[in-house]
């Protein structure tokens, strides 16, 4: 079984940074969901690939957009998986979502989700 409780959304002001958390209960016998992965939707577009890693920590991957201004990583003590976001931009803005599934971009690949959490970044 897998359970995804997110937090950390609000509103920020361009420049600014946001810390996401997912705390992420999975359990032995779950299936294949090797992976953590982090999404967003804004109004009127398509759920969008940002970041997502091994639940081991080892490995990370991020989109283009994020490189270099998003971090994801896993809290042990916490058992959460995170996402710092440093130097937001309005383009920002959406719904994110946390994930676990087994990898890659699509998220068809992930068959448990969180609820979402809005975030959003003003000019």
């Amino acid at each position: 079984q897998v359970q995804l409780v997110e937090s950390g959304g609000g509103l920020v002001q361009a420049g600014g940074s946001l810390r996401l958390s997912c705390l992420a209960s999975i359990r032995t016998g779950s299936g294949s969901t090797y992976f953590m992965g982090w999404f967003r939707q804004a109004p009127g577009k398509e759920r969008e690939f940002v970041a997502v890693m091994r639940r081991s920590g080892f490995t990370r991957d991020y989109s283009d957009s994020v490189k270099g201004r998003f971090t994801i990583s896993r809290d042990n003590a916490k058992n959460t998986v995170d996402l710092q976001m440093n130097s937001l931009k309005p383009e920002d803005t959406a719904v994110y979502y946390c994930a676990a599934g087994t990898g890659g971009r699509s998220p068809s690949s992930y068959p448990y989700w969180g609820q979402g959490t809005q975030v959003t970044v003003s000019s």
